[in-house]
């Protein structure tokens, strides 16, 4: 009876086992960005995910394991949504603002899960193909499925943004087709080293059975020299890249001063954190003015007012009297409903042009199926009216020529970028506020930013309310960055380009390569087996 129960004890932890080695493995590529950021474990924590999908007899138990590695990596990426609690400052009672902040997180975490499923339950099918058309369709449909993703209103943690800040020669891939390139790189490396273990694992089963003498290291070990080959040739490709010299042309100079505010969001509906933003903006503004910048960016709803109230303020005097234009964060209003934006003030002190954020926060700043929810979650927005989302194909005009602009959430969105470099955009404004969360978040937003500077050739000023706010040039190197709840102010100069790169012009043009070329492989194995059997018939 004892050696029954044990027996059944061992079978269900064995059943278990590929749970906890998936739920394990995903925690791993969670480690890769900040808090943490052991950035070098993407390359090989998506291996033992591999070894437990490709070598299921018939795959009935990896879906559960696949979604519980998509819940470890996500999960832990994103655990500092959790630092949207306590949101009393919104009037949010303690309970339901702990309930939405696990909602949020528990949600993006099961759909990152649910993505990662449905790359596995393809992989499952394809447990009997040739291991290099395993690779090459499972590189394909995990890029295909974070393209899909990205293509939503919830969008963060692609495998690309694990390498930024830290390994920015394979970023500068990115430069050819987006962050898709990145992700192929480090789905294809870790492909390759799963299979090396499984045929080294095959081969040495074979061994024991056969009683043969050992198979040649050089078959055992194929796809991990390839893995290894693989891995030198994308850094020496993305280090040519990182090489190249940035032209600093003197006529294309401007030199950009950054006001970190450091107004806490649980004061911003109040007279006081109103009249301290007042007070820190103007104050920094004309400290930069008289260091002689050409211009002055503030972060995200640096004034927390609307459009038709700014032009009395103190900034906005400030700017009539020193003649330095002025890029300020507020908030514009269309008919009833009002919009985050970022508004262009000349040496007069007008209004010349202004940038919509287009790209909200789900929950956050707007709420998915109003009509259906809209009774069960409160509006998080400071505001009472309405948010709207800015037109998707907007320009931003400035006084120093077109510039790609982007408010906070946009910075997880390279076609945004992208775009707007393609249609003129000389450099980069980023206008953040990360105050509600923890520290790992704007750091993540940051390694965001990098990315889209190397993927665009830009550089790039960013302005945040409470940190980090950061000057960055086109190889994505941080050439200042602020610290963390800290009111501070600097100046550096940056150099308008209007350089292409290949991203810029063509778009992501290889994941469609990818998924056409692993589908057309896939077709030609299936017609040349269905031959081979009716010639054997």
């Amino acid at each position: 009876m004892q050696k029954k129960q044990n027996k059944k004890q061992g079978e269900r932890l064995t059943a278990l086992l590929p749970y906890f080695i998936a739920f394990a493995s995903g925690i791993l590529m969670g480690l890769t960005v900040a808090p943490v950021g052991a950035w070098f474990l993407a390359w090989i924590a998506l291996v033992p995910l591999w070894v437990v999908v490709v070598t299921s007899a018939k795959g009935k138990n990896q879906f559960p394991p696949a979604f519980f590695w998509g819940i470890g990596y996500h999960g832990v990426a994103l655990s500092w949504i959790t630092g949207i609690h306590p949101m009393t400052w919104l009037g949010v009672p303690w309970l339901p603002s702990l309930a939405i902040t696990l909602f949020c997180w528990g949600f993006i975490s099961l759909l990152g899960g649910v993505f990662v499923a449905i790359w596995a339950a393809v992989m499952v099918r394809l447990a009997g193909q040739k291991p290099w058309l395993r690779i090459l369709i499972g590189t394909a449909v995990w890029c295909g499925l974070e393209s899909l993703w990205s293509a939503g209103p919830l969008w963060w943690s692609s495998l690309a943004y694990t390498q930024s800040p830290h390994n920015l020669v394979i970023v500068h891939l990115g430069q050819l087709s987006g962050p898709n390139t990145v992700t192929a790189a480090i789905v294809a490396v870790n492909g390759l080293i799963a299979e090396g273990w499984m045929n080294r694992k095959e081969a040495e089963s074979a061994e024991r059975i056969s009683s043969v003498s050992p198979v040649p290291l050089r078959f055992v070990n194929k796809y991990l020299v390839t893995a290894t080959g693989l891995l030198i040739t994308l850094h020496l490709i993305g280090f040519i890249l990182y090489s190249r010299p940035i032209a600093q042309v003197p006529e294309a100079a401007l030199k950009v001063g950054i006001v970190q505010g450091n107004i806490p969001n649980r004061l911003l509906r109040s007279s006081e954190g109103f009249r301290r933003a007042q007070e820190n903006y103007t104050s920094g503004y004309l400290t930069l003015a008289d260091q002689g910048v050409d211009a002055v960016l503030t972060p995200e709803g640096a004034l927390p007012i609307f459009q038709r109230n700014l032009l009395a303020t103190a900034l906005v005097a400030a700017v009539k009297e020193k003649g330095v234009v002025a890029w300020i964060g507020a908030f514009g209003e269309r008919g009833d409903s009002y919009t985050i934006s970022l508004f262009t003030f000349n040496a007069k002190g007008e209004i010349v042009s202004r940038y919509d954020k287009s790209k909200l926060v789900p929950l956050g700043e707007y709420i998915p199926f109003e009509g259906i929810l809209g009774g069960l979650v409160q509006r998080l927005s400071p505001l009472d009216a309405h948010q709207v989302a800015g037109s998707a194909n907007q320009l931003f005009d400035t006084p120093f020529g077109r510039a790609i602009a982007s408010i906070c959430y946009e910075s997880a969105f390279p076609e945004q970028f992208s775009r707007q470099a393609a249609a003129g955009g000389q450099f980069i404004l980023s206008s953040s506020n990360d105050a509600h969360y923890t520290a790992s978040m704007p750091f993540q937003h940051h390694a965001q930013d990098i990315m889209r500077a190397i993927e665009t050739d830009r550089w790039s000023a960013r302005a945040t309310n409470t940190g980090y706010s950061a000057f960055v040039d086109p190889h994505g190197k941080t050439l200042w960055m602020s610290g963390y709840n800290t009111y501070e102010t600097h100046a550096e100069t940056i150099y308008r380009r209007q350089t292409q790169t290949l991203y810029v012009r063509w778009g992501d043009w290889l994941t469609p390569l990818l998924l056409i070329s692993s589908g057309g492989a896939w077709l030609v194995i299936r017609g040349i087996k269905k031959f081979s059997n009716l010639g054997n018939s």
